[in-house]
C-alpha cells in the first residue's frame, strides 16, 4: 500500500501532512540521503492536463501548470485498439499545439512539479480511449506498456478513466465480491500488478462516471435488465479500495441519479455533489439487495469531480454552489434538500477536468476553490 493508504488503514480518519524531506545525516556521504515523497495534502486539488491533445482550449506547458494544482493527470494514454491493452502516451503535436514544449522541457517540467510536492499520474482512457481487457494477453499488454510509460516519464501513478464500452458486467455477473466478466477481473488484475511493483508509494486514482457507479444502486449491471454498465466499476473499487489513494467520480455528463434518498438529483448544484458524495461515503445495496452491498469508501480517498468551466462539460457547478456542497459535507451546514447520513470533514478535496480549460478562463477554478477547499 501506499504511505497514505497505509496511513488510512493504521490511522482512520487522520489527515497525511505532507512528509519532510530526510536530511543527509552524514555530511561527507558521498551519496545524498534518500527523500522520502510527499503525500498529497489532506485537501487536495486534482486536476486534468491535455498532455497529447489542445481540445479548443489550448496548450498549458508542464512547467506553467499554476501551483495550486496538487495531483496532475497527464490525459490520455490511449491503447492501439480497443482490445489490445497496449497502450500509447503521444505528446501533443505541433500542428495541434504550437506551443508545444521539447520532450526534454515537459520531462524537466515533471521532476521540478515533483520538487515542490506534487504527483504527476498517467491517466488512461478518456472518451475516445476505450480500453478492454478481455484476454490474459490484453491484461498483460496493459501492464508492461503502462510501466514503459510510467518509466519513461518517472511517473507517481495511474489514474483509471475508463468509458464507454469499458467495463460493462456479463450476464449473472452480480456478485459485488466474486466479478467473474473478463473486462472486470483483468483490470483489478493489471491494477494489482502495478502496485505490487511499485510498492509503497504508487498512487491510484479512478475517474469514473456515475453511471458506472452510483447508477448501481438502482441498476446493476445485467442482472436487471439494464445497461449491463450500469456500476461495473463497483466491483474494480471494492477490490482496489485497499490499494486507492482517491476516487472522484464524475459528476458531470451525466443523468438525474437516485440518492439514498430515493429521489433523483440532477447535476450542476450543490445538492447533487452532497448525495453522489454522500453514497460513497455511506455505502448502498446494488440494485436494492441489501445481501450485496457496496461498503463505504474513507472520506480521504474521495474527491468531488467537477468541470472546471462551462465548456469543460455540461453540469457546470457554481462557485457558490460548489462550496455550499462542501460545507454541508464537511460540516453539516448550509444543505439543501438532501441531508447526508455524516458529516466527512476529512474530504479529500476538489477534481477538476481541466486544468487547460481552468487556464483559459483565467484560473478561475484554482483560485477560488483552492483556500476554501483546503480548509
Amino acid at each position: 500500500m501506499s504511505r497514505i493508504r497505509t496511513a488510512l488503514a493504521a490511522l482512520a480518519g487522520l489527515v497525511l501532512a505532507a512528509a519532510p524531506a530526510s536530511a543527509a545525516t552524514e555530511p561527507a556521504a558521498t551519496e545524498p540521503a534518500a527523500t522520502e515523497p510527499a503525500a498529497i495534502p489532506g485537501h487536495a486539488l486534482v486536476g486534468y492536463l491535455h498532455a497529447s491533445f489542445a481540445n479548443g482550449s489550448g496548450y498549458v506547458r508542464m512547467a506553467d501548470v499554476p501551483a495550486e494544482w496538487d495531483v496532475i493527470d497527464l490525459a490520455f494514454a490511449e491503447p492501439t485498439s480497443p482490445t489490445s491493452g497496449q497502450l500509447e502516451f503521444t505528446r501533443c503535436q505541433a500542428a495541434e499545439c504550437p506551443n508545444v514544449e521539447s520532450d526534454e522541457e515537459f520531462l524537466a517540467g515533471i521532476r521540478a512539479k515533483q520538487a515542490e510536492g506534487k504527483k504527476v499520474l498517467l491517466s488512461v482512457g478518456g472518451a475516445n480511449g476505450q480500453v478492454r481487457l478481455e484476454t490474459a494477453a490484453a491484461r498483460d499488454a496493459f501492464v508492461s506498456s503502462a510501466a514503459a510509460i510510467i518509466d519513461r516519464w518517472g511517473l507517481d501513478g495511474i489514474d483509471i478513466d475508463f468509458e464507454g464500452h469499458s467495463l460493462e458486467l456479463a450476464p449473472g455477473d452480480t456478485d459485488l465480491k466474486n466479478p467473474t466478466t473478463p473486462v472486470v477481473v483483468n483490470l483489478i488484475s493489471a491494477l494489482r500488478t502495478l502496485n505490487d511493483r511499485y510498492g509503497p508509494d504508487f498512487v491510484l486514482t479512478m475517474a469514473p462516471e456515475t453511471f458506472f457507479v452510483q447508477v448501481g444502486y438502482q441498476h446493476y449491471g445485467g442482472g436487471t435488465g439494464a445497461d449491463p454498465r450500469a456500476g461495473a466499476y463497483l466491483p474494480v473499487i471494492d477490490a482496489l479500495r485497499a490499494d486507492l489513494d482517491l476516487l472522484h467520480v464524475q459528476n458531470y455528463n451525466s443523468g438525474p441519479v437516485m440518492g439514498l434518498d430515493g429521489q433523483y438529483h440532477t447535476m450542476g448544484n450543490a445538492d447533487f455533489h452532497v448525495a453522489m458524495i454522500d453514497m460513497l461515503l455511506t455505502g448502498f445495496p446494488l440494485a436494492g439487495n441489501p445481501d450485496n452491498t457496496f461498503a463505504p469508501l474513507a472520506p480521504e480517498q474521495v474527491a468531488i469531480g467537477l468541470p472546471a468551466a462551462n465548456p469543460a462539460g455540461n453540469g457546470f457547478t457554481p462557485v457558490p454552489e460548489v462550496h455550499k456542497a462542501l460545507d454541508c459535507l464537511r460540516a453539516g451546514t448550509g444543505c439543501g434538500p438532501y441531508e447526508p447520513h455524516g458529516t466527512y470533514p476529512k474530504l479529500r478535496g476538489l477534481m477538476a477536468w481541466s486544468i487547460n480549460w481552468d487556464v483559459y478562463h483565467e484560473n478561475e477554478f484554482a483560485e477560488a476553490h483552492d483556500a476554501y477547499a483546503a480548509r
